[in-house]
């Protein structure tokens, strides 16, 4: 199974987090896809995109939870390269049976999501991806997610990194219920 990672992050060489673990995947033999730096102009290549997309069994969007949602340039991604007629529609098939893994990285620590704490869960914010999923016909498996990483240093972010590679080794994550 080929997984490809599609990494949004604005501000990478000064992320902690996302950068550890893209890094830990890059290490491990996984393509990472940075696509602040394919971008930097915003001006994304919807061809080279899909492209990446056919050529890929399992698509992971990696990128920190930003006001409880996902960095802009991923939302653009979404609105130009997921096209009605390639990604959705009648003849929109191009992603069906695929996979599609969200790692997110959202800065409180995980207890604070939950309903009722502060925030919902982190499943129940990224649902706007599952509904995407539905859509576009891929599998929408549980999320990877990194709570607290605003807080987390050394050694429990080598840990971090290192439940990151193993997930994306894993041949058979469970897909994400509707109500989960």
């Amino acid at each position: 199974m080929k997984t490809t990672i599609f990494l949004f992050h604005p501000d990478l060489k000064n992320s902690t987090v996302n950068q550890a673990l893209a890094q830990a995947a890059k290490e491990a033999g996984f393509e990472v896809r940075d696509l602040y730096s394919l971008y930097p102009d915003e001006k994304i290549d919807v061809k080279a995109e899909q492209v990446a997309l056919e050529g890929t069994d399992r698509i992971v969007l990696q990128f920190p939870m930003y006001w409880y949602s996902c960095p802009p340039l991923l939302k653009k991604w979404e609105d130009l390269v997921l096209e009605h007629g390639w990604a959705y529609g009648s003849t929109g098939t191009a992603l069906h049976g695929k996979e599609l893994l969200i790692a997110v990285s959202p800065g409180a620590p995980a207890d604070n999501y939950h309903h009722d704490g502060q925030n919902y869960p982190v499943t129940d914010l990224l649902r706007p991806f599952q509904a995407t999923s539905n859509l576009i016909g891929t599998k929408y498996l549980k999320p990877f997610i990194t709570a607290g990483a605003t807080y987390l240093t050394g050694s429990d972010l080598d840990k971090q990194a290192q439940k990151y590679v193993a997930c994306l080794q894993e041949e058979d994550i469970p897909v994400l219920g509707a109500y989960e």
